[in-house]
């Protein structure tokens, strides 16, 4: 089988299951009058979740044309296809080299009027580590981060670096969107210290997601 056949069946395939078992999901949602405020204030956004929530991120943000940062490798060859069968916009890239140019591209999408997202861990991990990029568009362009936790109750979880989780069928989710992360345009010292809250808000919004049906992330 050749690569783009081969690319294009699990592109097809992913898209599939995604839609089969994110119909079935029952959804909570907490805070997304933040999100809808951003836009009010003529601000775009800039997405920030765990890269092993991305199955649940993608679906439930699908047909919003929000740029993704996705990596150059055969694995980012895969999720580009899927997201941008759900409506997504893929920036070609990563942490690495490959992501200077992807990183461009989404602060073009930015000025543009366009928003972003990032699995901030991705796309090889440490596991719920933030990286830079999402702070450094910030930083460039004046948008706020907004970090958001989304859990589900019922879910397989694989064996990958990310502990990638595949919702069951029916189950219920949540999405809770924390509050938007200023940053002054090209501030000195706002880098560093954007990056740290975009870590310390998606460390709570998990810990209140995962805790959300046993009452503990209700607040």
């Amino acid at each position: 089988m050749t690569d783009w056949i081969r690319v294009g069946a699990v592109a097809w395939l992913g898209r599939c299951v995604i839609g089969l078992i994110g119909r079935t999901l029952r959804w909570d949602v907490a805070g997304w009058e933040k999100l809808e405020a951003v836009h009010g204030a003529g601000k775009r956004w800039i997405l920030a979740f765990w890269h092993g929530r991305l199955f649940l991120a993608s679906w439930y943000f699908r047909g919003r044309g929000i740029a993704v940062m996705t990596s150059r490798n055969r694995d980012g060859e895969y999720i580009a296809h899927v997201i941008r069968r759900l409506g997504y916009r893929p920036a070609r890239g990563s942490s690495s080299a490959g992501g200077h140019g992807a990183a461009r591209e989404m602060l073009r999408i930015l000025r543009q009027g366009g928003d972003v997202g990032f699995a901030i861990d991705g796309p090889r991990g440490p596991r719920h580590v933030a990286k830079a990029g999402a702070a450094y568009l910030a930083w460039k362009s004046g948008n706020p981060v907004i970090p958001f936790g989304i859990s589900v109750e019922r879910k397989w979880t694989l064996r990958s670096w990310d502990r990638f989780e595949i919702p069951k069928p029916f189950s219920r989710a949540v999405l809770l969107v924390g509050d938007p992360i200023p940053v002054e345009r090209g501030a000195a010292g706002e880098l560093d210290a954007c990056r740290a809250r975009i870590q310390e808000a998606l460390d709570e919004l998990r810990l209140r997601g995962d805790g959300w049906w046993a009452g503990i992330g209700k607040k």
